[in-house]
């Protein structure tokens, strides 16, 4: 089982990617293959039709997605929607990326929670015709949900994600046909 992770903040210590980073690891630790597209390190140019060839590192997103059984779209939550980056990748995916592959939202606010930006990417899965996690996963405050490795500091905080995942996995293995141990 092979999942994408996109980190969709440009900032490099952005939560939402420490959130990914350790979303990432519980995967593993179920046996799933990751790939991680971290956009504070994968620059994409602003999306035009105009351009007849796609930019090398859009091709590598694109790429991973067709390859990904399923993904994880993380993002903080900037003016009660998704950041700049994430929807600029977003627009270079096509449906034939993402169609009937299972899809967990996730978000990091600033505040109590970032419920906007989740809705916003449901939105753009349906329109690209990927199958929403019933589950998503809101992190408040996220300077403060962190400990220096990575890991949630409340113990229910680590139960909500624990929880996302099991059911994204579950999600995906269905939609995918494949089982996590077959990977």
């Amino acid at each position: 089982m092979n999942i994408l992770l996109i980190a969709g903040s440009s900032r490099s210590a952005a939560t939402s990617t420490i959130l990914t980073r350790y979303i990432g690891q519980k995967l593993q630790e179920q046996g799933a293959a990751i790939e991680v597209i971290d956009l504070a390190e994968l620059t994409l140019p602003i999306f035009t039709l105009d351009q007849p060839d796609l930019h090398p590192n859009a091709r590598k997103l694109a790429e991973a997605a067709v390859k990904a059984d399923g993904l994880v779209l993380a993002t903080p939550e900037y003016h009660g929607s998704i950041s700049g980056a994430l929807k600029n990748a977003l627009d270079y995916l096509q449906p034939a990326h993402v169609t009937g592959k299972a899809v967990l939202s996730v978000s990091s606010a600033g505040g109590p929670v970032g419920i906007s930006s989740l809705q916003h990417l449901q939105t753009i899965i349906r329109n690209l015709h990927g199958i929403n996690c019933a589950e998503w996963i809101s992190i408040g405050y996220g300077s403060n949900a962190f400990g220096a490795d990575g890991s949630p500091v409340d113990a229910g905080t680590r139960q909500r994600i624990h929880g996302a995942v099991n059911h994204f996995m579950e999600l995906a293995e269905k939609l995918s046909g494949k089982a996590v141990s077959a990977s």
